[in-house]
């Protein structure tokens, strides 16, 4: 088989920026709720999974139809071609959902499209017994939404976040896919000083310099689809091998991150290590009001406390005015900050120049973005 058919799935917020990066990699690619659908070979499957970087997970779809009752869904499913996927003994279990649908017992409709996919492979491998299922893993997933059944495989395993450089964490860690969307939201290139006054375990920066050096963010880790035969070692191979030789390792970044709290610099400086920057980050504890800096046109980006619990709303206003008042002074830089509370533009005391809205895991928040003036020609 050489093309298929892939989902890229993104947090609410966050499809277009999916959509732009599954171009950049040369797909053409249809945007709906949460995901990102296009077509692509073996190859596009390693690439996508070694290179979204606000994506949460690449699946490949086996079929979609629409099912009213479960004879439906077991014919339906039972009709796709699912020997083009799993070998004899492939480990495949069923998860699913369902939304405003009929069929809306998830766990009969797994059942069901298990039982369907044996009775599929056990004609094509002509077995009798039940499958022992101790080879390669395949994930496959049953998602009805309307009465339209979607039958997936997902080729990442591990959620795309998961970039694996992460030894430690915070009480409210960001997650790394969020924590790139926000970069690319901003108007940042390598060139330019970045800065994250709320480092916390470090996902800002080090996400910053994973960009500002052309790094794959999957570079450090493995993925379920790299034990499937039919993709076999050598596009895997392939596309580490195209990763490493675009990276760009010798560019210059200067990229700092700062927190109040001693602990999370010595977290954000192991977890800086583990991804391989460890040398080119700088981390040091600093409360807010006292960050200054002689660098012209740089860009901040932070994720500062939201006083979502009642008792640190003062604490938290005072921190947005302070935050004011210091930033006011970087006269050149671009400020993009993310926060749920909703007076913010009032206690910082600026209006932003533009806001979005985007969703921490379930909390929803805005980017309130405060852009400087262009740099000048060099």
């Amino acid at each position: 088989m050489s093309n298929f058919s892939l989902i890229a799935t993104a947090a609410m917020g966050l499809e277009a920026i999916v959509a732009k990066e599954v171009t950049n990699l040369g797909y053409e690619c249809k945007v709906d709720n949460g995901k990102i659908e296009y077509q692509g070979d073996a190859k596009a499957i390693a690439r996508s999974n070694l290179w979204l970087r606000t994506a949460d997970r690449v699946k490949i779809k086996v079929g979609e139809f629409k099912a009213l009752s479960f004879d439906e869904l077991f014919e339906k499913t039972k009709a796709l071609n699912w020997e083009n996927f799993l070998p004899e003994n492939a480990e495949f279990p069923v998860q699913g959902k369902s939304v405003k649908s009929k069929l809306f017992s998830v766990s009969d409709c797994q059942a069901i499209v298990k039982k369907a996919i044996v009775e599929r492979l056990r004609k094509h491998y002509k077995k009798t017994s039940w499958f022992e299922e101790n080879g390669p893993l395949f994930k496959i997933e049953i998602a009805l939404h309307k009465d339209i059944a979607t039958l997936t495989i997902d080729t990442s395993g591990v959620g795309l976040h998961k970039r694996g450089y992460r030894v430690n964490q915070g009480e409210a860690p960001l997650k790394e896919t969020l924590a790139a969307a926000l970069i690319q939201l901003t108007n940042w290139h390598p060139d330019r000083p970045f800065f994250d006054p709320f480092c916390g375990s470090g996902t800002i920066p080090i996400e910053a310099a994973l960009i500002g050096q052309n790094i794959a963010p999957g570079f450090n880790r493995d993925f379920a689809s790299e034990s499937w035969p039919w993709i076999g070692k050598k596009v895997w191979e392939d596309a580490r091998n195209e990763a490493e030789d675009l990276a760009k390792y010798d560019q210059p970044l200067q990229i700092t991150g700062t927190d109040i709290d001693h602990r999370m610099i010595e977290v954000s400086k192991e977890n800086a290590i583990e991804a391989g920057l460890g040398d080119l980050i700088t981390f040091k504890q600093m409360q807010v009001s006292d960050i200054t800096t002689k660098n012209e046109y740089g860009v901040l980006v932070g994720n500062p406390p939201y006083g979502e619990r009642l008792g640190e709303r003062k604490e938290v206003e005072k921190m947005y005015r302070d935050m004011g008042k210091a930033f006011a002074e970087l006269d050149t830089w671009s400020v993009y900050i993310l926060t749920s509370y909703e007076q913010f533009e009032e206690v910082y005391g600026k209006k932003a120049t533009k806001k979005r809205k985007l969703f921490n895991g379930f909390i929803r928040t805005d980017l309130y973005q405060y852009w400087g003036p262009r740099p000048p020609r060099v």
